[in-house]
């Protein structure tokens, strides 16, 4: 269930706000080979089973940047804004790829509010997106997404 603001004036101050955690989503082979024919990243790594099983990890893992697509996935279930003419996804910043995703592993998004602005007529709020692998220490993913409100009238 994400935590709600009724309109983007009602970020304000709200920093440090945890987002609860989403559910669970398994990334199968299916997901990352639809990944490598979108981006045209067919490195061995990701898309040949056989020869991963004797590479570095065991099998074949996600590419980080199909990681990171998923916070995209992970978002509206943690925060939703309402009362809002229309918002833009800013852009990312401080993304760091801390685990690798293996293939057949579950993964899901926990967030923090971290920054919270006004901005040429709009809210900007900046959500922090852990992605965690389910039985790992260590995340998959840490990103800052930012995305800007322009509210209503």
């Amino acid at each position: 269930m994400p935590v709600i603001f009724d309109k983007p004036a009602d970020l304000i101050g709200k920093e440090g706000t945890a987002l609860p955690a989403t559910e669970w989503l398994m990334i199968d082979q299916d997901r990352v080979n639809g990944f490598a024919e979108v981006t045209g990243d067919h490195q061995w790594i990701h898309v040949d089973v056989d020869r991963a099983k004797d590479g570095p990890f065991g099998g074949t893992i996600a590419h980080g940047y199909l990681t990171m697509s998923l916070v995209n996935f992970f978002l509206p279930d943690l925060i939703e804004v309402r009362g809002f003419a229309h918002a833009v996804n800013v852009g990312a910043d401080r993304l760091r790829f801390l685990a690798p995703v293996k293939v057949g592993s579950r993964i899901r998004g926990v967030g923090e509010v971290v920054a919270v602005e006004e901005i040429k007529g709009a809210i900007q709020s900046t959500v922090r997106v852990t992605v965690e692998i389910e039985g790992s220490d260590k995340p998959a993913c840490v990103v800052d997404t930012i995305s800007r409100y322009f509210p209503e009238g």
